[in-house]
């Protein structure tokens, strides 16, 4: 075990460290006495969790999951959390199969248990809806009491089959029950839901009117009528609960900046998430946080602001902007070090002062609570684009990540591909992520790709795949190690390394086996190594060579050809040169086809972006990337009149067609004009009618009812795969992603 990284810190080993970590959260918890509510289900979970959050932090101090951490990892570390100072703590626990709620029981241990929509979702590893009741209510084996609809367990009723002691508190629209719901009256921006318990006539308003945010705050309802709330206090509090933004984002700002929008709540719990994901960013960019009044807790003024502000300074925030009453006065005369602070009375003061030359090459977090308007600084601070765009999804690329490492040995290192602004999601965005997950190197295509991701603050190791002469300066200068594929490469790297009086620079070798595109030859390996050896300018990190086809089973025989002739090569090279260096000819097929093409690294590309080249299907790899757009116009035409450029497109009945907001010179390629491609809108696909423009495509969405101006258009996204779309058009997934257009917004986004 390397241990150096982590000079101060203590390890303990054990032979399972999920056992360990468990059993640690199980102590943890035992330490506290204090009301616990543990929350399962199919559906809904995290929404009844944060809005109970939302309803009773006037009167507790809470503690509780970070984001969906309900997993066997996310259970543990969200229980660690609590201190002595937390009077409340509010946990969800999410399983997929038999045998994981015991555990998830003895470390939460919750007091009062909630069972959430029992649907269909995550049933894959359970023989029946039945097995997965009975598995989830096992989280509620010493609760004192039980709150759960009788209406959404497909059946099956918790309250029969847990523990006897348990007190129930069930609500129903169709069966007896404690509260019993006799209406739902839908308004167009809110619904009151009446009740009677004990024949007494209840009401609440919510400014929520779809049937799984209904049932939610129902749910919840029935905690508060538990916990003993007073009935006016629970109706005004309902009133006043806000929408639950999931997802922090990160987005292009003015001046070079990036901006990451967490403007939807403030409380310690989702601060302490959002710095992580700022330090993510790198290191060396500084960052600024824009901060609002934390306006619901129960802790002190003083406690509370000198926490955030140790919180801030641990992740080397440089700038903070405090926006309310609250904390301004409390931060008016606090000692900050060498962080700079901006304090406004109000979100209007800022606006007001607001000079964008204050912001520039730098990341910033907004975050503050929904009440303050946050969005108006992030329109402010926002790069000013077109309403097209590329979501990114980063928990994608960590768990496609984490797929990987699943099947690869321990010992096999991985480069991670960004050439190509990181097949078109955003070089140093990725790079920020695989940075904070551990990958062990970066591969570009040029060195100016290599350049981007140094300034952005990405200290791994960078591999250049395409060194020219005239980049020499900004390679070394910038730390890059070049891939040397001739000797005239290598001689002329070697003239400018003895002219700068630069010795040992790491540099990589290509050996070509068969691509036939660049790398020395095998019976190059005498001369190569004579050369290296004889140069003091070079250390040689690693060889490689490219496969050609190892997605493809029917050339397997030359793929494992290529490999034999690398091994032979390399071997070759290691035996006269007298010292190891890395080996790896394995790219994101290999990986998942051939284990033994695994050798010291693998280079992960387009795999990492959620494209299972192989289709092994051994891999549960989630797509990444979303390209959407928006309904520009919609138009009424006849049938025979013609749509877009040389009247290709012309209609055979009355149609209702949509213009959408993306064309040819963002990306959308004129291959899939002429209904060869569709587009993704209100649950159905549209064809493409006509040429597609520079700007602009139309679809035809006549069949598509209650279509209206503005709508989203997916083209493609989880709803439409990338790899669908690349077939509609002739072409394969990489060409798709990156001929995405730079003038396409980017979105950057992290559950």
């Amino acid at each position: 075990m390397d241990t150096t990284a982590y000079p101060d810190a203590v390890f303990i080993v054990v032979s399972d460290v999920l056992a360990a970590l468990q059993q640690l959260a199980a102590w943890h918890r035992r330490q506290f006495d204090i009301p616990v509510i543990g929350i399962t289900g199919s559906n809904g979970k995290t929404i009844v969790k944060e809005w109970l959050y939302q309803l009773l932090q006037e009167d507790y101090s809470i503690v509780r999951s970070p984001k969906s951490y309900n997993s066997q990892i996310g259970v543990p570390l969200s229980v660690w959390q609590l201190t002595e100072r937390h009077t409340l703590a509010i946990f969800e626990a999410g399983i997929s199969q038999t045998g994981e709620m015991e555990k998830l029981e003895a470390i939460i241990l919750p007091t009062t248990g909630i069972l959430t929509n029992l649907g269909e979702a995550h049933s894959e590893g359970f023989a029946s809806q039945d097995e997965k009741g009975r598995e989830k209510i096992k989280l509620f084996a010493r609760c004192d009491n039980l709150v759960y609809s009788r209406d959404n367990t497909g059946g099956f009723d918790p309250g029969i089959q847990v523990n006897n002691n348990i007190t129930t508190f069930t609500w129903s629209q169709k069966q007896p029950a404690t509260l019993t719901i006799t209406s739902v009256d839908k308004k167009e921006a809110s619904v009151i839901i009446n009740a009677s318990k004990n024949g007494q006539a209840l009401s609440i308003e919510i400014s929520f009117t779809d049937d799984a945010s209904i049932e939610n705050a129902i749910t919840c309802w029935c905690v508060l009528l538990q916990m003993n709330i007073n009935s006016d206090t629970i109706s005004k509090r309902m009133k006043e609960l806000q929408p639950v933004n999931m997802r922090l984002e990160l987005k292009k700002g003015i001046n070079h900046s990036t901006i990451i929008n967490d403007s939807y709540s403030a409380d310690l719990s989702s601060l302490d998430i959002a710095l992580n994901f700022l330090s993510q960013q790198g290191a060396a960019i500084k960052k600024t946080v824009i901060l609002s009044d934390f306006v619901q807790t129960s802790m002190d003024s003083r406690q509370l602001y000198a926490h955030i502000l140790s919180e801030l300074q641990q992740h080397h925030v440089s700038r903070l902007i405090g926006i309310g009453e609250r904390i301004s006065g409390e931060l008016n005369t606090a000692a900050t070090g060498s962080m700079a602070i901006e304090l406004y009375r109000s979100t209007e003061d800022f606006t007001r002062q607001f000079r964008s030359s204050q912001f520039r090459e730098e990341t910033i977090l907004i975050k503050g609570a929904r009440v303050f308007g946050f969005e108006q600084i992030v329109q402010l601070l926002e790069q000013k684009v077109h309403q097209t765009v590329l979501e990114i999804n980063l928990n994608a690329i960590a768990h496609n990540l984490k797929e990987y490492q699943r099947i690869l040995q321990p010992s096999t290192r991985i480069m991670a591909m960004v050439k190509a602004f990181a097949y078109g999601s955003g070089g140093a965005e990725i790079a920020g992520v695989l940075q904070y997950h551990k990958v062990d190197y970066l591969g570009v295509a040029y060195v100016d790709e290599g350049v981007e991701l140094r300034k952005a603050g990405i200290s791994l190791p960078i591999m250049v795949l395409n060194p020219e002469e005239s980049t020499f300066d900004a390679l070394t200068e910038y730390s890059l190690e070049p891939d040397l594929y001739s000797f005239a490469l290598l001689r002329a790297l070697d003239q400018y390394l003895q002219k700068e009086g630069i010795q040992n620079y790491p540099v990589h070798v290509e050996i070509e086996t068969g691509m036939n595109r660049l790398g020395f030859e095998a019976g190059d390996m005498k001369a190569l190594a004579g050369y290296l050896r004889s140069a003091s300018s070079f250390h040689l990190q690693s060889a490689f060579s490219h496969l050609t086809s190892s997605e493809d089973p029917q050339q397997d025989a030359f793929t494992f050809l290529q490999q034999e002739k690398f091994t032979a090569a390399a071997l070759q090279l290691e035996k006269e040169l007298d010292y190891p260096f890395l080996k790896h000819i394995g790219n994101s097929a290999a990986a998942a086809r051939h284990s033994s093409l695994q050798l010291d690294m693998v280079r992960l590309g387009i795999g990492l972006y959620g494209i299972d080249s192989a289709h092994t299907h051994q891999l549960n790899l989630q797509p990444v990337a979303t390209l959407k757009s928006t309904i520009a116009q919609l138009k009424h035409l006849k049938a025979g009149e013609s749509v877009s450029y040389n009247r290709k497109g012309v209609l055979k009945r009355d149609s209702l067609i949509a213009t959408i907001r993306i064309g040819y010179a963002d990306g959308f390629s004129r291959r899939l004009g002429n209904t060869i491609g569709k587009m993704w809108l209100r649950g159905s696909l549209a064809p493409v009618i006509g040429t597609v423009c520079m700007d602009m495509t139309m679809i035809d969405v006549t069949d598509i009812p209650g279509v209206k101006e503005g709508d989203e258009v997916i083209v493609f996204g989880k709803e439409l795969p990338l790899e669908q779309l690349a077939e509609w058009a002739g072409t394969i997934p990489y060409e798709i992603m990156t001929g995405i257009s730079q003038r396409v917004k980017r979105v950057y986004f992290e559950e």
